[in-house]
């Protein structure tokens, strides 16, 4: 069985109209984020009229990069160029086309694996293109296309396109088919992992911490490899965009810098899969529900600022009791405090982190939110926030632009 509401329609991706507006201000344009995010299926739909080269494409890898002029004859600008982290000797070219001729828009470049592709972006055409990070859909692009799904529902779907195309096929079934083609793709072939096994075992205690303190050391030990192998395997799943880091809030800016974050994966869907939680019934009754919930709201928030091009200055706050904030947002000196719970109803105990940390932190706190699976309301000063409409309650910054 299907357990998804079958997209009718076309969603409309919130990050098109920063696309847009920088094709019109670069040369070029880089698109990073994970595998199937929906990433082509966007562009192509934005710039039906440029050519389009994958660089997943062998024979248009090797022409790229033993012959950039004849790469060019076949695919001439403006033109789309996917997965251009895997070949980049075309970067040169391409610098020094947009140099002899610096037109705005004339290359459009994507990719999945975020360090290789930065730094290759970086070396070769500083100055000459932008970098936007598209995640996988949001809540508010799902209901904007008329699908608002149930806490439980939503978790196991997860937020890749495909899920949502009428496909026939179960959001369990899908995320089990993209780890083995994703990772062996992306991680086993370019990362040269060997031990396969135990990184799939690392997958799934990875999985059965989310939202906990990144603990290297216990984690190694359970898998069975040194917490240097843990380091270097969770910053591969961060570079491909399979992971989220959220750093922990401190007053003292160097202090953030060293204490212990929390990992989540970018995708509830993927998580869900990795957990052998199937069906809305099986995620109500798991007692990781509450931590999968939390990594949706992170997520969520995340995503509405950076589909803005807005930076994600996101934390969560502990103190030496253990006593928790799941989101804490600094913006123009105060902070924004955000609660998790997955419950349907509010319990006045939901707030009491949220106010000790307010009288005993002595920063502005413009506001407290508790982010939950009921209705929208305020109860004793709390923005009580519906988790579909999460972005609506993301504060966003005035731009400012210089003008001469």
């Amino acid at each position: 069985m299907n357990y998804i509401v079958l997209m009718a329609g076309i969603i409309v991706r919130h990050i098109a109209e920063s696309i847009v507006e920088n094709i019109g201000k670069y040369p070029s344009v880089t698109i990073q984020g994970p595998r199937q995010a929906g990433k082509t299926t966007l562009l192509k739909s934005l710039f039906p009229d440029y050519s389009y080269a994958d660089m997943d494409d062998r024979n248009a890898r090797l022409l790229a990069s033993s012959d950039p002029y004849e790469f060019f004859r076949r695919y001439p600008e403006p033109v789309i160029i996917d997965e251009v982290q895997k070949c980049p000797e075309i970067l040169s070219a391409i610098k020094s086309r947009i140099d002899t001729n610096r037109r705005n828009g004339q290359y459009i470049l994507s990719g999945s694996a975020r360090i290789s592709l930065r730094e290759a972006v970086a070396e070769s055409l500083a100055g000459r293109t932008v970098i936007l990070t598209m995640y996988p859909l949001s809540l508010s692009e799902l209901k904007e296309a008329g699908i608002v799904l149930d806490r439980d529902t939503q978790l196991i779907s997860g937020f890749l396109p495909y899920i949502y195309g009428n496909n026939g096929i179960s959001p369990y079934d899908y995320y089990n088919s993209y780890i083995q083609t994703y990772i062996e793709r992306d991680i086993y072939a370019e990362n040269k992992i060997r031990d396969k096994l135990r990184f799939e075992v690392f997958l799934k205690v990875l999985a059965g911490r989310v939202g906990q303190l990144a603990d290297y050391s216990s984690i190694a030990n359970d898998v069975g490899v040194s917490s240097t192998t843990i380091a270097s395997w969770i910053s591969t799943l961060e570079a491909c965009h399979m992971l989220y880091i959220l750093p922990s809030w401190q007053k003292s800016r160097i202090s953030r810098a060293v204490k212990t974050s929390k990992i989540f994966f970018t995708d509830t869907g993927l998580l869900a899969a990795l957990l052998g939680i199937t069906t809305p019934a099986q995620m109500l009754r798991d007692p990781l529900r509450g931590s999968i919930f939390e990594n949706m709201a992170v997520m969520e928030a995340v995503k509405a600022r950076t589909e803005k091009m807005e930076g994600t200055p996101f934390y969560f706050f502990r103190n030496h009791k253990g006593k928790e904030i799941d989101l804490v947002m600094e913006r123009s000196g105060s902070l924004h405090l955000f609660e998790v719970k997955s419950a349907e109803a509010v319990s006045t105990s939901f707030f009491s982190p949220m106010n000790e940390f307010e009288e005993k932190n002595g920063m502005a706190v413009a506001e407290k939110n508790l982010i939950y699976a009921g209705e929208e309301g305020r109860m004793n000063g709390i923005s009580l926030i519906d988790f579909h409409n999460i972005s609506d309650h993301i504060p966003h910054e005035e731009k400012f632009i210089l003008e001469l």
